[in-house]
């Protein structure tokens, strides 16, 4: 993300690119776009021109009201992204909703409503000023759905700079208009409302563009979907009703297990989603925290593996809190380098103030737990990193059934055949049909697995095999581990690990420093490992990791190779200021690297 500074007058300079955590307080502009070549856009303001433009008026005023409003940074969608770089741009299209909803103030300006009184409930109906509101543009754009909706803050100015209204004042005339509830506006959870609902506060909509009907509904929808243009409109919305089903799909009765436990009437409420490795517990939490975000005022996510990942998880925790609440008593007086301990204290205290009871916290990963049945000396006390004060809500993922918090929701196999075809069709990109034999077979070896599930499928997507075939290797693969390492803790374990032989066959025939770097990972944590990370550590001793940090463009070919195998999952780091992004590893697929490639 860019941003202007709101401090420096008319002289607009955009910003480097801004990682998550350096991200300061900012104000957001919502507009309808002039003609192309009147927008002041991200090459003018480079360069230093654009001042002659019309749409240099917009960025003057939403500097002013920045100002007045004691916020220093704003975002302007036409010149703080640089639309000649694809990839900058798919990424802000992506992250469009979040940023508007993280907004401290969002500022409408309406350039075709020209009256300069304010527009109240007692001018409901039959005055001009009421009449040029209710006929702007921007209540019919396509786009500004997700600007109305995604801030809570959003004030209507008409083309002189004065206030009309805010999303209260306006309320009635907004959804009279749009069909919008109000109770959305209020910043009711969208999660609330079906799809077909969501989907209809857009059809009275316009787009410039087709696809963009489909793509400006992504974050309404709570889903997320890479711009594609030259698809068409109608793929375009096909491919959003896939991401939405793909979230879905499998664990709707465990999500809504979730959201009837942690309905809050104000206390502590605990979920422990326990069940094997591989099962999805994770995603279901991620699916979960994604569906319902509105209604949380933040939601954090601790690495509970071990005292060490908690406690630098509650580090980047404070991190981010401070950028949002600078002024945070418990956590302005702490290094958040220095003693972490002492982090988690302040994080969980300020988790406790008497005010803030709307956060969803998530321990992942808690498999070493202290309770009386295991005597492992490195055993995770959670009570330790839990906030004293009896709120807000929490979520457990772990493989142990014996953790008794709040109420345990167990996650299980996907049973229904159907749904595993569907998953497999979908990871593979490939029509399979529950009528092809080979299909069933496979199915029903991976036994309701998703994440064996999804691993086969990955492979099928990359290898142009037939699902016979797959599963032939799946079978030799299954024979030599069983000769090689019988002692396998389960089924479960040797079906996931069977998978991922079979694809790291594949990998080692096609690019061995991929094969090589998944075995180095074993001795990084599974989060956050990225290229300058390798740079700094390389030793001129092992020539394959020489090869490997060469440029950032050998190491990531390397490990987009195991992306597209599904062991890898790339993201952008939350605190390490890098030029890459970071990649992160499953923690099953971890303790595998583990487990089998560094006892070769």
């Amino acid at each position: 993300m860019r941003l202007l500074d709101a401090t420096l007058g008319c002289e607009f300079v955009p910003s480097k690119e801004l990682e998550e955590d350096d991200i300061p307080r900012y104000a957001i502009l919502s507009h309808t776009w002039g003609a192309d070549e009147e927008e002041v856009t991200y090459k003018d303001l480079v360069a230093g021109t654009g001042k002659s433009k019309s749409g240099f008026r917009k960025l003057e005023f939403c500097a002013d009201r920045a100002r007045q409003d004691g916020v220093d940074y704003f975002w302007v969608d036409t010149c703080c992204i640089d639309k000649t770089n694809n990839v900058e741009l798919n990424t802000a299209i992506t992250s469009m909703f979040r940023w508007y909803q993280r907004a401290a103030k969002c500022y409408v300006y309406l350039s075709d409503v020209p009256n300069a009184q304010p527009v109240t409930e007692d001018s409901y109906k039959g005055t001009e000023r009421v009449s040029s509101f209710r006929g702007c543009r921007w209540l019919r754009q396509g786009w500004t759905l997700q600007e109305m909706l995604a801030p809570q803050e959003v004030e209507f100015y008409d083309k002189t700079g004065t206030k009309l209204g805010d999303k209260t004042t306006l309320e009635r005339h907004i959804c009279d208009i749009t069909g919008i509830p109000s109770q959305v506006l209020r910043g009711h959870p969208h999660s609330s409302f079906s799809m077909d609902e969501r989907f209809s506060w857009q059809r009275s909509r316009k787009t410039k563009k087709p696809e963009d009907l489909a793509y400006s509904l992504a974050g309404v929808c709570e889903v997320s979907m890479i711009p594609n243009y030259g698809e068409g409109g109608d793929k375009a919305m096909a491919r959003l009703w896939k991401e939405i089903d793909e979230v879905l799909k499998g664990r709707e009765k465990e999500l809504n297990e979730i959201h009837a436990s942690l309905g809050s009437d104000g206390s502590r409420r605990t979920v422990v989603l326990h069940g094997l490795g591989g099962i999805g517990k994770t995603q279901t939490a991620v699916a979960y925290a994604k569906r319902h975000r509105s209604g949380y005022s933040a939601t954090f996510w601790f690495n509970i593996r071990d005292d060490t990942s908690v406690k630098q998880s509650f580090a980047k925790a404070a991190k981010r809190i401070l950028q949002h609440h600078p002024s945070a008593y418990q956590l302005s007086r702490i290094d958040t380098n220095g003693d972490l301990d002492d982090v988690v204290e302040a994080v969980n205290a300020w988790l406790s103030e008497a005010d803030n009871t709307r956060w969803l916290a998530i321990y992942d990963n808690y498999d070493n737990p202290k309770i009386r049945a295991n005597k492992d000396a490195a055993a995770v006390d959670i009570s330790r990193f839990l906030p004293d004060a009896s709120q807000g809500s929490v979520i457990i993922t772990t493989r142990s059934s014996q953790v008794r918090i709040g109420q345990c929701i167990p996650t299980q196999k996907l049973t229904d055949v159907v749904e595993n075809v569907e998953i497999l069709s979908s990871m593979s990109r490939r029509d399979l049909s529950t009528e092809d034999e080979s299909v069933l077979a496979l199915v029903r070896r991976l036994d309701g697995l998703p994440l064996a599930i999804a691993t086969a499928g990955a492979y099928l997507d990359q290898v142009t095999i037939t699902v016979a075939d797959y599963l032939r290797l799946y079978e030799t693969s299954w024979r030599e581990l069983h000769k090689s390492d019988p002692g396998l803790d389960s089924y479960e374990d040797r079906t996931l690990y069977s998978t991922w032989r079979v694809s790291l066959d594949q990998i080692q025939q096609q690019n061995e420093l991929s094969a090589k770097l998944l075995g180095l990972w074993c001795y990084f944590s599974n989060q956050d490992l990225w290229y300058e990370l390798l740079c700094a550590g390389c030793s001129e001793s092992v020539p394959w990791i020489q090869h490997l940090t060469t440029n950032l463009h050998v190491f990531s070919d390397a490990m987009r190779l195991l992306c597209h195998y599904g062991l890898v999952e790339g993201e952008k780091l939350s605190e390490e200021k890098v030029e890459s992004g970071g990649y992160s590893i499953h923690s099953r697929v971890h303790s595998w690297a583990i487990h089998v490639l560094n006892a070769q």
